[in-house]
């Protein structure tokens, strides 16, 4: 049986953990930016899906419940859309900083022989 309690990292775990290439940083940023266009667009198509075709009915009940579906469901997608946004901006400030810091460190000298 395992031990539930967990074990200390040592050196060599975290030695292990580098930061990401530059490579990987903004091709994560290319399809976290693709899906927020996606989940951009999504939000405008529900946006005027629901503005083209109105709610007809006499109760105040299904007006009040039919707004606030509609709503939650606008609010959804576009929370969706800017938490990626988000995230494509944030990889591509990583995918910035890691290739400065590859830039500035300094080179080991060439071996002559």
């Amino acid at each position: 049986m395992a031990s539930l309690t967990p074990r200390p990292k040592s050196n060599s775990d975290s030695e292990a953990q580098a930061l990401p290439g530059p490579f990987r940083c903004l091709s994560g940023a290319l399809i976290a930016g693709s899906l927020a266009f996606a989940g951009y667009k999504l939000t405008m198509s529900i946006a005027a899906t629901f503005a083209a075709k109105p709610i007809h009915s006499d109760s105040t009940v299904v007006l009040n419940i039919a707004s606030a579906v509609r709503t939650l469901v606008v609010g959804i997608v576009a929370l969706g859309a800017g938490v990626f946004g988000f995230a494509a901006l944030g990889l591509l400030a990583l995918g910035v900083q890691v290739t400065l810091q590859r830039l500035s460190q300094p080179h080991p000298p060439a071996d002559p022989s």
